[in-house]
């Protein structure tokens, strides 16, 4: 539950683009009579256990509703994977579908993974057999519109030109070519995670120097803590290194914001993940800490070589409760623990800690640049008020990036204003981070404030659904947030904020009702809520309206 204000006015909305946000990885097309309940049944079934998020038909929508939710699935995957079945040309659905998938191919990079089961990739190509028939009954019935009929040819020789898995019962097993599938769509995925590290700036440096000091690739079972205060890139490290190194683990797990969730009584779905993730599907329900302790303890994990990273923790008794003294853990395992809090980790014991530095000051510089020049390098007449920008940052990633995106496009003389501003900030990184949310119009104050306080980890099209309801511009405020490094978006479509820009945007909330809860504009803790409503508190009922989240 929580309080938003009443509908504002709205003002004049910026330009934005918007780019692409992968909602699925892997969209299934398949003709349903010949493999939903075997092969593409087996494949869903393995790609989930392996976390690859995958959307299958499940023929329960109306007509009308399917065709357009397919079609908005097929647009949102990174993926298509279009078993081509013997009768799969028979299914007008599947050819309407098929072309979409190649359209999406051409025009937004969508990348189409055939498997050919049972029939060859010649019969597709030049349409003979089982797919000679389906075209002699399609001609027949679009006899008047041929021209869509020669689209399902076209699109099918497309697809037959595409390497894939040839799969013939008689030579090989499925569970083979699944695995197979499996190892293709791993692969690549790790691959676009490697291309991201790349992009990370400075990234590469830090892990190279933190593997070799804090962990191995011995039987031991290796504790490492990155350890520092906020905004300094610690989640980032730690994502770099998991997915550079997933793969050679039997099992692995990144769990996020073990604070915010354990403070909201979901530690036990938290241990749920972690059994989930590394055994792929467990087969267990956690019902409370207590019992989600004894089944790691027996879940059999001590078997399994694991890399579990956990991220954002701030209290010795989440480490406890989720990975005890490690020796449920297999040999070899590494387990990475993010924090901001050094004593969690030394009362622990047993914990490597390793504390960043921030950002070398070419690395500061180039990142910097990045977000205010959209280049490696400053124009001429910025390089030295970029320096002193990046100076006055003092390798902190965050405030780089928040500053960068505050800053592009302005004036040398507005640069230098600035500057002037910053000298009277005292290095605290919430006054720092407040000068990009200074500089926004008062709309986009207020949507930002909203997401600080209630939206982070929220369904984009479900937040700006209620922002909207509220009287926002909230699908242009997001993208301006988003623009200005004070908001993102996930490959799931869902919204995040940095645990610090958040911090700031409560923290605004409080100073401006003086420390007041009945003077708040925004109530986000739930005993907050209660302790305003139980003592009437309200100066103006009519100013608040409730929403169910």
């Amino acid at each position: 539950m929580a309080l938003v204000k009443r509908k504002r006015e709205s003002s004049p909305s910026p330009s934005s683009s918007s780019t692409r946000q992968p909602k699925y990885h892997v969209f299934l097309s398949f003709r349903g009579e010949d493999t939903r309940t075997n092969f593409t049944d087996h494949l869903y079934v393995a790609l989930k256990r392996k976390g690859i998020i995958t959307f299958r038909d499940e023929e329960e929508l109306k007509k009308g509703e399917r065709i357009s939710e397919l079609f908005k699935a097929i647009e949102e995957s990174q993926f298509a994977i279009i078993i081509l079945s013997k009768k799969y040309a028979f299914s007008t659905w599947c050819l309407d579908e098929l072309a979409k998938i190649i359209k999406c191919k051409d025009e937004i990079g969508l990348e189409v993974l055939p498997v050919f089961y049972n029939v060859s990739p010649s019969i597709v190509r030049k349409q003979t057999e089982t797919f000679e028939q389906a075209f002699i009954d399609h001609q027949k019935r679009f006899e008047e519109n041929i021209e869509k009929v020669e689209t399902w040819r076209d699109t099918l020789k497309k697809v037959a030109d595409i390497k894939g898995w040839d799969l013939h019962p008689q030579n090989r097993y499925e569970s083979e070519i699944i695995q197979d599938i499996l190892k293709g769509i791993m692969e690549k995925l790790s691959s676009k995670s490697s291309s991201i590290n790349k992009n990370l700036i400075g990234i590469n440096s830090m892990v190279a120097e933190l593997i070799p000091s804090y962990v191995g690739f011995g039987n031991d079972i290796y504790m490492m803590g990155i350890c520092g205060m906020g905004g300094l890139g610690k989640t980032t490290l730690a994502s770099a290194i998991y997915y550079e190194y997933s793969d050679h683990f039997e099992g692995s797990s990144f769990i996020a914001n073990v604070r915010e969730r354990s403070e909201k009584g979901e530690l036990h779905k938290l241990q749920q993940q972690l059994l989930d993730e590394i055994l792929e599907g467990s087969n267990t329900t956690i019902y409370n800490v207590q019992v989600g302790v004894e089944k790691i303890m027996s879940s059999g994990l001590h078997h399994k070589k694991v890399l579990l990273v956990l991220d954002d923790v701030n209290h010795e008794d989440q480490l406890e409760n989720l990975v005890g003294k490690c020796d449920c853990f297999g040999s070899g395992s590494w387990i990475i623990i993010t924090t901001r809090d050094e004593h969690v980790l030394v009362q622990h014991g047993g914990i490597k800690i390793y504390k960043p530095n921030g950002l070398y000051a070419d690395d500061a510089l180039t990142l910097f640049c990045t977000k205010a020049f959209k280049k490696e390098q400053p124009e001429e007449d910025y390089v030295q008020l970029s320096q002193k920008v990046v100076e006055y940052a003092s390798g902190l990633p965050l405030a780089l990036v928040t500053l960068g995106s505050f800053l592009v496009g302005r004036t040398v003389e507005e640069w230098q204003s600035a500057l002037d501003s910053f000298k009277n900030i005292k290095g605290n990184i919430h006054d720092v981070l407040k000068i990009s949310y200074d500089g926004l119009e008062e709309m986009w104050k207020e949507i930002f404030l909203d997401m600080a306080c209630f939206f982070r980890g929220k369904k984009q099209d479900e937040v700006i659904q209620i922002l909207e309801n509220c009287g926002f511009d909230a699908r242009i405020g997001a993208s301006v947030l988003v623009e200005r490094s004070l908001l993102t978006v996930d490959g799931s479509g869902c919204f995040g904020m940095h645990d610090l820009l958040a911090e700031m945007g409560q923290k605004i909330i409080r100073f401006e009702s003086g420390g007041k809860f009945e003077k708040q504009s925004r109530l986000w803790l739930v005993e907050d809520l209660l302790l305003v409503l139980e003592n009437d508190m309200f100066v103006n009922l009519t100013v608040y309206k409730v929403v169910i989240l």
